[in-house]
């Protein structure tokens, strides 16, 4: 089974959850009943997906790994989730910060400042998370009678995460399809769009960035120096707005 990426325009606001309204023949009365998991790490790019697509989203799953910045981010996620009236799950994957290598698992000392490049974040890459993460969003879809998961992986990722590569993406979404009763999809909606263009959605869909964080030293504000604090504020600015207004 094939992942479609979407590369849609820039939508409108949507109304609040409780005004949405479909009115085809077949669910003049009835609202659609939401279908899809968003992994939602609470960073700019999963937080822009939760407000694009809320009215299809049934459940939104963060996962704590043991990163710096994981803690922050979860109640970020929890913040939107609770404003949208989507239910949030947070799930513990404490054994990767036991057994697994990465600089993002190891203090805020040990990350590189610097531009968003391989070269220089590489040392960041938590192996095989996206993978990790989706199989069991996997199992969980499927307990839960969900037919989509949903994933926010974006073109900056390419040369720096492997797990996050239309390659890896489309492979994945043909396993989880083949292993799940019900054939479970794996949509992967701005895997050829850039963060500023998300932010761009993110805007017009209402998400207020002042309640999202990205910083991978994890603290109480922003770097600002780090690759991922550096690409947050490219990506603000190029859709607009003030960067240092959200650190």
């Amino acid at each position: 089974m094939e992942i479609v990426h979407h590369n849609l325009p820039n939508a409108e606001a949507l109304p609040p959850k409780e005004e949405q309204i479909f009115v085809t023949r077949e669910t003049a009365q009835y609202p659609r009943r939401p279908k899809s998991l968003l992994v939602l790490s609470g960073g700019m790019d999963s937080t822009t997906m939760l407000y694009e697509f809320r009215a299809d989203i049934a459940l939104a799953v963060t996962f704590i790994y043991g990163s710096n910045h994981n803690d922050r981010e979860a109640a970020c996620a929890q913040w939107h989730c609770r404003n949208l009236g989507i239910e949030h799950l947070v799930i513990p994957l404490g054994f990767m910060a036991e057994y697994f290598e990465s600089s993002l698992l190891q203090g805020a000392d040990a990350i590189p400042a610097g531009c968003y490049e391989e070269e220089n974040m590489r040392s960041t890459v938590v192996p095989f998370r996206n993978g990790i993460m989706l199989a069991i969003a996997a199992g969980l879809a499927e307990s839960r009678g969900l037919e989509t998961i949903m994933l926010a992986n974006h073109s900056g990722d390419h040369a720096i995460y492997p797990d996050c590569r239309p390659t890896f993406v489309d492979a994945m979404g043909k396993a989880i399809a083949a292993g799940t009763y019900e054939g479970i999809k794996l949509s992967c909606p701005y895997t050829g769009i850039t963060k500023g263009e998300i932010v761009q959605r993110g805007i017009a869909a209402g998400v207020d960035y002042h309640h999202t964080y990205s910083c991978y030293r994890g603290g109480e504000h922003h770097c600002g120096t780090c690759g991922t604090c550096v690409e947050r504020h490219e990506a603000l600015d190029f859709a607009g707005l003030d960067p240092y207004e959200f650190d």
